[in-house]
């Protein structure tokens, strides 16, 4: 029996990822200002990603009874010669929330906190993705906040704060969250507390011909071709949903799509933990399921990649197993 206080945890991680939703929001605001980098492997990161890392970091150094933090980010290009803007940048997005005695060493020191490579001796963990979808949020759309907590290799906690998804209320920014065995909520993204949430539940859908899908806007994220031949073949003629990010778990667990694929595009590639981590508890606490393309659940306990799965299906429950089966149909096992 765990001896972590799960809504003590959520508390933490739901004021971090509010936080730092607020500074990407802002940063989103002003991109024309805002300096960016090209990782080795051609992604972008920006200001947003490092500074998002940085306070959620931050804050769980500071509150969580759990040390050990799984990031997506690291300082290593921040301290290059050629990032003196970028660096100055993400200071100042720091300083803005955790004031201006901070140093810049510390900011750095804050977002390598999330430098853990996980194994069978860190048996709770957090993992972080500052901004998910980070072509969704250079483009002005779509992006996520995405904090999950492991243990023994299942998520136990998820955040996701998606600024620019409606709210409960309505009004631009939602907070998704979920706890293992406790259902799923969205909250406004500027709320105070955890009393405003609303409960969700993903759609009640027991045919595949009434199912809708939700994809990546990025075609390099999910092969869409084989995307498309699956949805005919399942009967949906419904046109799919297309975002960026972990926003995609969101629009399933609230039930505006009923099937979210992420189809290998290389058979060698294996997703990042930090990639659903979060995104996955809060569809199943929705009532939905989440495995990959074989129908295996997620395995979170192999490192920093879901090295024991390929690809991810996601979806309302009840036609999961049709969809899994007509998948199989097309994808390489």
């Amino acid at each position: 029996m765990s001896s972590i206080d799960r809504a003590r945890e959520l508390a933490h991680a739901v004021a971090a990822v509010r936080t730092a939703s607020g500074v990407c929001r802002s940063i989103q605001q002003n991109l024309a200002t805002a300096a960016r980098l090209e990782k080795k492997d051609k992604s972008p990161v920006t200001v947003a990603d490092f500074a998002s890392q940085a306070l959620i970091c931050a804050t769980l150094a500071e509150h969580s009874a759990v040390t050990a933090i799984v990031g997506e980010e690291d300082a290593a290009d921040l301290r290059e010669d050629g990032a003196d803007q970028m660096r100055q940048q993400v200071v100042a997005n720091v300083r803005r929330i955790r004031g201006k005695d901070v140093s810049e060493e510390q900011a750095l020191a804050w977002i390598d906190l999330g430098g853990v490579t996980p194994d069978a001796s860190t048996p709770a963990f957090w993992t972080l993705d500052p901004i998910d979808g980070t072509k969704g949020f250079l483009r002005g759309e779509q992006y996520a906040v995405a904090l999950g907590l492991l243990e023994d290799g299942t998520v136990s906690v998820g955040v996701l704060g998606c600024p620019n998804l409606p709210g409960p209320d309505g009004r631009q920014g939602a907070l998704f969250t979920a706890i293992r065995g406790e259902g799923a909520w969205i909250l406004p993204l500027d709320g105070e507390n955890l009393s405003e949430r609303k409960a969700i539940r993903v759609a009640d859908v027991f045919e595949t011909t009434g199912a809708r899908f939700c994809e990546s806007v990025e075609s390099g994220h999910s092969d869409q071709d084989q995307s498309s031949q699956i949805a005919a073949k399942l009967g949906i003629t419904a046109e799919p949903v297309r975002v960026d990010s972990q926003a995609k778990y969101a629009i399933v667990a609230q039930g505006i799509a009923s099937i979210y694929l992420r189809l290998p595009t290389r058979k060698e590639y294996r997703e990042k933990i930090w990639d659903h981590a979060a995104g996955s508890i809060v569809v199943e606490e929705a009532g939905g399921r989440v495995t990959d393309v074989t129908g295996a659940d997620l395995d979170f306990s192999r490192g920093r990649s879901l090295e024991e799965n390929r690809g991810i299906v996601a979806s309302s429950g009840a036609i999961h197993d049709d969809v899994i089966a007509v998948v199989g149909e097309f994808v390489e096992r």
